[in-house]
């Protein structure tokens, strides 16, 4: 008898994860290479376990858990081997990459602001984005340059405005649900008690500066993980412009969404241009 079950096994709980949570991403983690996509699976599980800690774990003493959470995870990739399959998981991740441990101290970091504060001056804002956004698109750069440190740091700053702008459009989108449900305001000097048309157009402004720098950086990728990344990057471009021609009082009314159809469309599309090489 081996482990190796064990982590398979493991493996299968953050796959599972990332289909039942997001179907748009698990899309988008299965047109990268095979060689990528378990590891891309560890990641999106370990993060979207803490993030639901943070957003849905209501009646339970969140701040216990989470610091719980943190504890066990570093203690996993001590150790090698966690109990908690999603840890295992991602420690086995973390560890055959070398990720740098500061990530994950800065997601942790920004996942217990989430419990402490509800509203972001501009320093704050830009700190929770890096924590809990730009630092998963450098862990997922790790996976794509698979150890080449030298086209890691050239990429690193395209990786990180790739990782802000989703972030960004998931506050957009989320206005109601985040304003509403949770009291939380994470874009800076805005009221959403009086959200205006100036306002949303400075922050869309913001996230177009976002998605020009990670382009370049996309179009610069490893072949395994191009096609992939070019899919969720027009994934979340699509729902951005959709957003863009909404007005400020319905985005605080409803959650916006891509059509499946639509999401197949964009496949085929980037599909297209993949095969005649127009993505270069």
């Amino acid at each position: 008898m081996t482990v190796d079950l064990f982590h398979s096994v493991s493996g299968e709980c953050s796959r599972q994860v990332t289909l039942r949570y997001s179907t748009s991403f698990s899309s988008a983690i299965k047109l990268l290479h095979k060689d990528l996509q378990q590891h891309i699976f560890n990641i999106y599980g370990f993060v979207r376990f803490a993030d639901e800690i943070v957003d849905t774990f209501h009646g339970h003493d969140k701040q216990a858990l989470l610091k719980q959470f943190e504890s066990e995870t570093f203690d996993a990739i001590e150790r090698g081997i966690s109990l908690n399959p999603i840890l295992n998981s991602f420690q086995r991740t973390v560890n055959k990459f070398n990720i740098d441990h500061q990530l994950i101290q800065a997601f942790f970091a920004s996942m217990g602001s989430d419990l402490t504060q509800h509203q972001y001056d501009r320093q704050g804002y830009e700190e929770y984005i890096y924590g809990s956004a730009e630092v998963v698109g450098l862990m997922c750069l790790y996976i794509f340059c698979e150890g080449d440190k030298k086209m890691y740091e050239k990429l690193k700053a395209s990786a990180q405005a790739l990782g802000a702008a989703f972030q960004k459009v998931n506050f957009l989108r989320d206005i109601k649900a985040d304003f509403i449900d949770l009291s939380r305001i994470y874009f800076p000097g805005c009221d959403f008690h009086n959200f205006t048309e100036s306002d949303k157009q400075k922050i869309q402004e913001d996230i177009e500066l976002d998605f020009r720098n990670a382009y370049d950086g996309i179009l610069r990728l490893p072949l395994k993980a191009k096609f992939g990344v070019y899919v969720a990057y027009k994934y979340y471009y699509s729902l951005f412009r959709k957003i863009k021609r909404i007005e400020p009082q319905r985005i605080l009314q409803q959650r916006v969404r891509i059509p499946n159809y639509h999401k197949a469309y964009i496949v085929l599309r980037a599909s297209l241009k993949n095969s005649l090489r127009l993505i270069e």
